[in-house]
């Protein structure tokens, strides 16, 4: 098969969460422009229905649906709306998070309601879609989205200097930690069902951070640079595509090097 072929991912339905952020957005683009059906979910759909107009006036077919991570009927309802309007599903990028604790002294409330949507939202989610992808003969790809800091504790000295990373929340370590470990089960129990269970586990993504601390954080990436909006474009549809049907049960570190 011709290389140009085996990326192509025209006629796939692809549903992402939290398609509406930074991350999130680079990811429905990227798999729009492979040729993608892309379906973005978030629990406010109001969010991110300029996001599938900016993307619809790029020419890029996409959808928005509804639904809240950590409430297992509109999990279900998400499922029904993706077979009712599209027949099938071929891929899920794993990419929501919500984030109620601020720091280390937070409620002990917050960290349970952070488990509820990343933890237990994150279970409840990849087992129904994963149903949903298994129904196809051809099977199909999850693409689980963690962070390098569910492999690192944290390198305060990226703060020195700001106002930034004084408090940094455990439960961002903990689910992102455990999300890494639950891809290489879920590729295990789909075991003969030609469903692939991948991870990214991206380091840090520019976004206007104040001076100094682009300066603290580059000076340590052997590219000299953070992570761009393009980076993980490629990997996505790597991994989503024909291009990747022997890549199963891995955490991919996107991070530029900074941790080699």
């Amino acid at each position: 098969m011709n290389v140009k072929e085996l990326f192509d991912l025209t006629g796939k339905v692809i549903l992402v969460t939290g398609g509406a952020g930074n991350y999130g957005k680079c990811i429905t683009e990227g798999l729009g422009e492979a040729g993608a059906t892309v379906i973005i979910a978030s629990r406010n759909k109001e969010n991110i229905e300029p996001v599938v107009k900016n993307f619809e006036e790029e020419g890029l077919d996409v959808h928005g649906m509804q639904v809240d991570q950590g409430n297992h009927d509109s999990v279900m309802e998400l499922s029904k709306e993706i077979i009712n309007k599209f027949g099938k599903l071929d891929g899920f990028i794993n990419n929501a998070v919500s984030r109620p604790m601020i720091g280390y002294y937070a409620p002990i409330e917050k960290f349970s309601e952070s488990m509820q949507v990343n933890a237990t939202g994150v279970m409840d989610i990849l087992r129904e879609m994963g149903e949903l992808i298994g129904q196809n003969k051809d099977g199909g790809s999850i693409i689980n989205i963690s962070s390098m800091m569910g492999m690192f504790g944290p390198d305060y000295s990226n703060y020195e200097g700001t106002d930034m990373g004084k408090d940094l929340p455990p439960d961002y370590f903990f689910h992102n930690a455990g999300l890494i470990n639950l891809t290489r089960y879920m590729a295990q129990n789909f075991s003969g069902k030609n469903i692939r269970v991948n991870c990214i586990s991206p380091g840090g993504l520019f976004n206007n951070q104040p001076e100094r601390f682009l300066e603290n954080y580059t000076k340590k990436v052997p590219l000299k640079r953070m992570a761009n909006s393009d980076d993980i474009k490629g990997l996505i549809v790597l991994l989503a595509s024909k291009a990747g049907e022997y890549i199963n049960g891995e955490n991919i570190l996107m991070d530029g090097g900074l941790n080699a």
